[in-house]
């Protein structure tokens, strides 16, 4: 159903007024959220009424899923506990806080797990971000799915909630790169009663409500931001959209990229319709999203009581929080629509800010802290430079259904204004305790360039001398794949920062990102891109290659070969060989990747780009480093393959008693440590 935007704004009202759960005792002063029965009592509670499970270590900051909807729920008046990297193997974890009153909360942590784990070449990780210690092995592989099915084991007929971006990305059927195969609905997996896709406040806080008020899991089902389950004597709304069934998809890629366009076309919460999809006799069913939630309410959650620490039971230190403690969120959402991000498909499309004033508080209190250094690592989101940006349009705003508010051009009806934004960089500063506040969000460089006193605020004090800018590409056919803009945008921006910097009289450099391997990008755009890194000076340190995730357009691209909005024919590297040629390109100046870029060159036919000229990615004679890598390989990759020597004190040299057999040593028609290659001419195998 479609509402007008002003009467939709006026529907999403759950979070102006928190409460409505159960009585609960208010701890003195700031302290984290339970994570034992011990600490519970503490606080009072005999029995809790929500518990959640994540695959993340429990940091009760902002920037993490599970401190704001615990923070949220208890601040609705509901107890809440945390269970945090549970020991999968039993469900005796499940079971640290007795029956929950009214459900499980699962959450495979703040990144989809397969992408926590494995790199795009599929290898393991060999640390999590999220984790005390950095340290691995600490969730599963596909840990939503263990998770609910743990939760089903540990008390019967208590709700499962499963949500977070696992969840989300993977609520329908979905191209699983791990596996290469297009899997069901995690539903159908996970056997979870509902997931709640999307960002999780509203929702989680009226499941609460509403099974507190004694309705049942099934009643839940007419929610916005939830899919379930329909069994085949279920009713399904009529109002829906269908989707090609699970079948149609897992065989067919056409089939499987319409469904995708109509997916990402049913995004907008002010026009999306109902989703439904077969799989065999079951259908899954996927709600509208949620309306955005206000700015009253941003303000609301973020002010909540978080003590900003990693939670006190940890011996280690998290990598992430270590990163993120001294950060501010200031606003959600992206409107970049970009093919390969899963922002947008996550947070929506909408814009959603804090107010100046909230987030100046929150700065005063990190500044009131004794442990704090003076400096505010980052003030941003998903994108530094969206904060207030809002369609000036509602009206058109309500019916719109673009992928991308910037692609290929800026909409006319986006407003740009980075004047609200500019203000609160300029109070951020003079906070007392505040000695620099910076910014590590990347920079949308197209928004940017509308406002030069937005770079000039940005370069004057905001640097620290290094800013994150995403062309992400050099080639403007790859770049119309990912939904960038032209390089040029990049170029222009970046004469603009070094005048700016220049002038401010500061040594400031870009640290720009790019992918390799992306849909569209074949040898010869690598080529181009290596070509264009070399004539600006960039030497990327780290290579970000291209990792289809669930539900991603980019994804589809990379699984189809097409566009799914065109169905027209798109270049994919999906062999190791090629993917590792192109990352190879990107760091074209490193001389263990020579060979590699010889290769690439020679095949594509651009000779001219060996040797030494200004434009040549590498010398026409190999450097020691790159032989010496290249023998080392071969070494590794072949040592004992055709060499069957014994080695000395090996069993066949010994007798029962461990000792050396005494006797004559037999001679061997080999050269000491020569042993027999099937593949020498000079000496025959014995007959």
């Amino acid at each position: 159903m479609q509402l007008p935007i002003v009467e939709a704004k006026k529907a999403c009202a759950r979070l102006e007024t928190l409460g409505g759960g159960a009585a609960v005792q208010a701890p003195v002063g700031k302290i984290e959220l339970p994570m034992s029965m011990d600490e519970a009592r503490d606080r009072g509670w005999d029995e809790l009424d929500v518990v959640f499970i994540t695959g993340d270590g429990y940091i009760d900051h902002p920037s993490f899923a599970m401190a704001i909807l615990g923070r949220t729920l208890e601040a609705a008046g509901f107890r809440v506990g945390i269970v945090s990297q549970p020991d999968w193997r039993s469900c005796d974890d499940w079971r640290r806080f007795g029956r929950p009153r009214l459900f499980f909360g699962i959450s495979a942590g703040n990144m989809d797990s397969m992408i926590n784990h494995y790199t795009a070449n599929r290898k393991v990780r060999n640390s999590d971000a999220y984790s005390p210690g950095g340290r691995i092995g600490l969730r599963p592989d596909r840990a939503t799915l263990s998770y609910c099915h743990r939760a089903r084991e540990a008390y019967k007929g208590v709700p499962v909630i499963a949500g977070g971006v696992e969840a989300s990305l993977r609520r329908l059927a979905h191209y699983d790169f791990w596996g290469d195969n297009v899997r069901k609905s995690i539903l159908l997996d996970s056997k979870a009663d509902l997931v709640c896709y999307g960002m999780g406040e509203n929702p989680i806080v009226e499941i609460a409500q509403r099974l507190d008020a004694g309705e049942t899991v099934k009643d839940l089902r007419d929610m916005r931001g939830v899919a379930y389950v329909a069994g085949a004597k279920d009713i399904v709304p009529e109002d829906a959209l269908a989707l090609p069934s699970f079948e149609e998809v897992r065989d067919d890629k056409m089939a499987f990229a319409e469904a995708t366009k109509i997916i990402h076309n049913e995004t907008n919460p002010y026009n999306a319709k109902r989703l439904t999809q077969k799989h065999a006799e079951l259908t899954v069913v996927v709600n509208p999203p949620q309306f955005p939630i206000s700015q009253d309410a941003m303000d609301q959650i973020y002010g909540l009581p978080y003590t900003r620490k990693q939670h006190p039971s940890y011996k280690e230190k998290i990598p992430a929080f270590t990163m993120i403690k001294d950060s501010v969120t200031i606003m959600r959402g992206c409107f970049g629509g970009c093919t390969f991000c899963s922002i947008t498909a996550h947070q929506g499309r909408v814009i959603q800010s804090r107010s100046k004033d909230s987030i100046i508080k929150e700065i005063d209190t990190m500044a009131s802290d004794k442990n704090f250094k003076g400096t505010v690592s980052d003030i941003g989101g998903p994108t530094a430079n969206m904060y207030q940006m809002q369609c000036t349009k509602p009206e058109v705003e309500a019916k719109c259904r673009r992928q991308s508010c910037v692609h290929p051009k800026i909409c006319k009806l986006l407003g740009t204004d980075h004047g609200p934004l500019i203000q609160l960089m300029k109070e951020s500063r003079d906070v007392k305790g505040v000695k620099k506040v910076l910014v590590a969000s990347g920079v949308r460089m197209d928004l940017a360039r509308r406002s030069p006193e937005y770079i000039k605020e940005l370069t004057e004090h905001h640097v620290g001398g290094l800013l994150k800018v995403a062309p992400e590409h050099a080639s403007d056919g790859v770049l119309d794949k990912m939904r960038k803009p032209s390089v040029d945008d990049f170029e222009n921006f970046s004469d603009i920062f070094r005048e700016q910097s220049k002038e401010s009289g500061k040594k400031q450099y870009l640290v720009p990102y790019f992918i390799s391997s992306h849909p569209g990008s074949d040898i010869n755009s690598m080529i181009d891109l290596a070509v264009f890194l070399k004539r600006n000076g960039y030497k990327p340190d780290q290579v970000q290659d291209f990792i289809p995730a669930p539900l991603d357009v980019a994804t589809c691209m990379y699984y189809t070969e097409m566009d799914p909005f065109t169905k027209k024919p798109v270049f994919i590297a999906k062999s190791l060989k090629d993917r590792k040629m192109q990352r190879a390109l990107m760091q074209f100046f490193k001389p263990e990747n020579y060979f590699e870029v010889r290769k690439a060159l020679q095949d594509a036919g651009r000779h001219e780009l060996i040797g030494g000229g200004c434009d040549c990615l590498i010398p026409a004679k190999a450097p020691q480093e790159a032989i010496k890598k290249r023998r080392a390989d071969a070494n590794k990759r072949f040592r004992g393959e055709y060499v069957h020597t014994m080695p000395d004190g090996s069993a066949a040299g010994k007798n029962k008693s461990g000792k050396k057999k005494k006797g004559k040593k037999k001679q061997s028609r080999f050269k000491p440590g020569e042993g027999y290659r099937p593949d020498r001419k000079s000496i025959k195998k014995k007959q």
